[in-house]
């Protein structure tokens, strides 16, 4: 919730040149960057209302108290802990660059969160939404209408072969596939480049939507790998809708959205026996433990197997 009370000019100052770091030097995305000037606005909204509203006399103290209030509000643990992310990185920022004499948020703990992976799309529900959109992009006949079918089919068969985010999937460039060699470069959070491989059904989806890809696109398309019903690069609400709409084909399997399609391909590669280093690069995640929750749910379908099979379970 942000801040309905007005900020000083110093204040409204030292979070425009936070937002400019944030994104110049630490790459953040622009969501990344709202919630946390969000995040701070609101802490800072907080400070004028309690009659402290000079960050060189923030404390500890009082840093604590406005989470802990939060915390008695109903506010969820994620954002608890979000709230505090931002709140340290920014008093760190200032204390580094000179702005303030101290960081009294170095000692500022975020709040446990309880992380638990949603419900994860099993291969058989996987193999049915992909043959049931494929079967669906053999019915139109208009040239557009195919082209845009054919998309459909390719932006599906990738987020789900490669595991990226849809951000990362509306940013790829015709230049980024690399078909001899079945590889994809993405350009992740943080502007980290990685690799990603890509199976033949992937690639095959592909080679039918590029040949089509002319009906769609337009100037303004550029060089855009996926390109949107007007034609120009497709925007990431167009891809949510295309895999909600392919997910919900499909009676048996859960709506999860393209981040579903992620966590599948993640679950997926690990419950086949994948390493959980080459899972992590392939994610593009920057810590092991996060692609370690997958191995959760291979590890209760292990367990499932053990008590099933073995006779002295």
């Amino acid at each position: 919730m942000q801040s309905d009370v007005e900020l000083s000019p110093a204040v409204a100052h030292l979070l425009a040149d936070f937002g400019e770091y944030l994104r110049l030097e630490r790459g953040c995305s622009p969501h990344t960057v709202r919630a946390y000037l969000g995040d701070l606005r609101a802490l800072f909204g907080h400070l004028e209302r309690v009659g402290e509203p000079n960050p060189e006399q923030v404390s500890l103290a009082s840093l604590r108290t406005w989470l802990a209030n939060m915390y008695a509000g109903g506010a969820g643990r994620a954002t608890l802990q979000r709230r505090a992310a931002a709140t340290r990185s920014f008093f760190a920022w200032a204390h580094h660059t000179g702005r303030l004499a101290s960081d009294p948020a170095a000692a500022l703990r975020s709040p446990r969160v309880d992380r638990r992976l949603p419900p994860t799309l099993e291969i058989s529900q996987m193999r049915q939404v992909l043959d049931a959109l494929a079967a669906d992009a053999e019915l139109p006949t208009v040239p557009e209408e195919v082209a845009a079918a054919r998309r459909d089919v390719a932006i599906v068969e990738v987020l789900y072969a490669a595991g990226i985010r849809v951000s990362e999937a509306c940013g790829l460039d015709i230049d980024d596939l690399d078909h001899a060699r079945g590889l994809l470069r993405v350009l992740g959070k943080g502007g980290k480049e990685r690799t990603a491989p890509l199976g033949a059904p992937a690639l095959a989806a592909l080679d039918a939507w590029l040949r089509l890809r002319p009906h769609l696109a337009a100037r303004s398309a550029g060089s855009a790998l996926f390109v949107g019903d007007r034609g120009g690069r497709i925007d990431p609400r167009v891809v949510r809708r295309i895999v909600h709409r392919a997910l919900g084909s499909v009676p048996d399997a859960p709506d999860l959205g393209p981040h579903g399609l992620r966590h599948a391909m993640a679950t997926h590669l690990l419950a086949g026996g994948a390493d959980l280093r080459a899972v992590q690069e392939m994610l593009g995640h920057s810590s092991l433990a996060t692609t370690q929750l997958y191995t959760h749910v291979t590890t209760e379908r292990l367990r499932t197997a053990y008590q099933q099979a073995h006779p002295r379970a």
